[in-house]
């Protein structure tokens, strides 16, 4: 293991990544990584506005990107995206399903249309997006998926158990879909973050954002770059031998 080699392994030039969430919070921090380390990178939230933005941003960093305005809860909209990306950029390498909403209801008073709403976009739209992606990822000899999940699928999460449910569904999903496409050369594993810095977080109280905050060993919440690291890591040949895992970053929060 030489220098060269050291430094390739991180490397992701000439590869395309597409990152849902990609406007804000650790989405935005994953595009901008990725755009540092080679990757060509389409970014995809609700909003075409931030979209745009967001690709002037990238191509203002060096990199060549493209935001495709995409509503997770629609699956027309998710098979545009791997229309979009593939038409634009001609591969599609690594997939970082990071979009989510935190919608909350109490325990006993779920209603079905939040769930739909939670759901579809939790859950639904991850799956469907890796399997409209399938055909292109088969074809990538460095295919990686990345689902974004959280340490709340570890957690005894009352106060917001429907999001907790999707991503510990996703969790399951993603060994599912580990087993199912290592056959196909596809490598499929879980980010599960802490608390971090992001527009997600300070959606709560400052109250309860501070008991958050305290909640890992180390007192603090990250910054959305220090989810750059462990994402570059299973995105890249660096984590070449792992799949099927779930990569805990939260600050020493969940023991394992």
């Amino acid at each position: 293991m030489d220098r060269d080699k050291l430094r390739s392994l991180f490397d992701l030039s000439g590869r395309v990544a597409v990152v849902t969430g990609g406007t804000s919070g650790i989405g935005y921090a994953l595009a901008e990584g990725f755009v540092g380390a080679g990757a060509k990178v389409v970014v995809a939230s609700r909003k075409a506005e931030a979209c745009a933005d967001t690709q002037r941003h990238l191509e203002d960093l060096g990199g060549e990107a493209l935001g495709v305005a995409t509503h997770l809860g629609d699956l027309d909209q998710v098979a545009a995206l791997v229309t979009r990306t593939v038409e634009r950029f001609g591969r599609l390498d690594i997939l970082v399903n990071n979009a989510a909403n935190s919608l909350a209801q109490p325990l006993g008073r779920f209603t079905p249309e939040a769930w739909a709403k939670s759901y579809d976009v939790n859950l639904r739209g991850p799956v469907f997006l890796t399997q409209d992606a399938l055909p292109h990822l088969r074809a990538s000899p460095h295919a990686s998926v990345v689902n974004v999940i959280s340490v709340g699928a570890f957690l005894f999460s009352a106060d917001v158990a429907m999001y907790a449910g999707a991503k510990a569904a996703l969790l399951s999903f993603t060994r599912s879909m580990a087993a199912a496409y290592a056959p196909l050369g596809i490598r499929v594993n879980a980010l599960a973050p802490g608390t971090v810095e992001t527009p997600m977080v300070w959606k709560n109280p400052p109250e309860a954002q501070e008991r958050m905050r305290q909640a890992s060993l180390l007192r603090r919440a990250a910054h959305p770059d220090e989810m750059v690291g462990p994402a570059l890591f299973l995105a890249s040949d660096a984590s070449s031998y792992v799949t099927g895992q779930v990569l805990v970053a939260d600050g020493g929060m969940v023991p394992h």
